[in-house]
């Protein structure tokens, strides 16, 4: 497996990270399956720089080829999304991009520090050259790399995210809203369908998903949350969007 972060490529008004990541996987589909995008919150505070609501983006990825990814199949995917980082972020973002094959415990205590606590810009590099994992800033005052390696860290946990992309769908989730089988949902991917407040399974009826279908990166699988909400027809389960 590798685990690609990203942070802080984007600007107000400009195309955010989650949709960079989403560019990536089309760059990259010759050499590397994308099993996942997830989108990760940090904590939101007055003192920490964000474009909107301060999250970060993960990819996982498997290698198409026979033998697992070496040295060299690693820089050469490094380099693609160096490029494609410093292509897309405008002027006044400040991206960075992380690439490891393996997670220390260290890396998701950070990720999980990143969600409760203002930590920095050094104690994030000294973390991954401790590891040997390749952490860099591609422009402005490279303060991405914070949220590149806390999302690296948080998507290894398996328990945290919002999915945005399954490569197991046919569909991308972006393009999938408004009322939806729970048998639909299974196809595109969703492993379970979860009532909130009993984390009961949901096994038959449909659902309400709203705008588009955000499930969560839990258990390692992504899983979709539901309530009963009242309608003029009864009780219709609805989507929980959870960060």
């Amino acid at each position: 497996m590798i685990y690609v972060g990203l942070d802080d490529t984007d600007i107000v008004d400009s195309p955010g990270t989650n949709q960079l990541a989403r560019q990536i996987v089309g760059l990259i589909s010759d050499r590397f399956h994308t099993q996942l995008i997830a989108r990760h919150q940090l904590l939101q505070d007055p003192r920490v720089p964000y474009t909107s609501k301060n999250g970060c983006a993960s990819l996982l990825l498997e290698s198409r080829l026979a033998e697992p990814p070496d040295d060299r199949s690693i820089g050469q995917l490094t380099s693609v999304l160096r490029q494609t980082i410093r292509q897309w972020s405008p002027a006044g973002s400040d991206p960075g991009m992380c690439v490891a094959t393996t997670i220390p415990a260290e890396v998701v205590q950070w990720g999980r520090r990143c969600q409760r606590e203002l930590v920095t810009q050094q104690e994030a590099r000294a973390l991954a050259a401790a590891h040997g994992i390749c952490l860099e800033g591609l422009g402005g005052t490279q303060g991405g790399v914070i949220g590149a390696l806390a999302a690296v860290g948080l998507v290894a946990t398996g328990e945290d995210g919002r999915v945005l992309y399954l490569g197991s769908s046919a569909e991308d989730f972006y393009d999938v809203g408004g009322w939806q089988s729970v048998e639909s949902l299974r196809a595109r991917g969703i492993a379970e369908i979860r009532c909130l407040e009993s984390e009961a399974v949901v096994d038959t009826g449909r659902v309400h998903v709203g705008k588009r279908l955000r499930p969560n990166y839990r258990r390692g699988k992504a899983v979709l949350y539901v309530s009963l909400e009242p309608s003029e027809q009864g009780p219709i389960w609805q989507a929980v969007k959870l960060l």
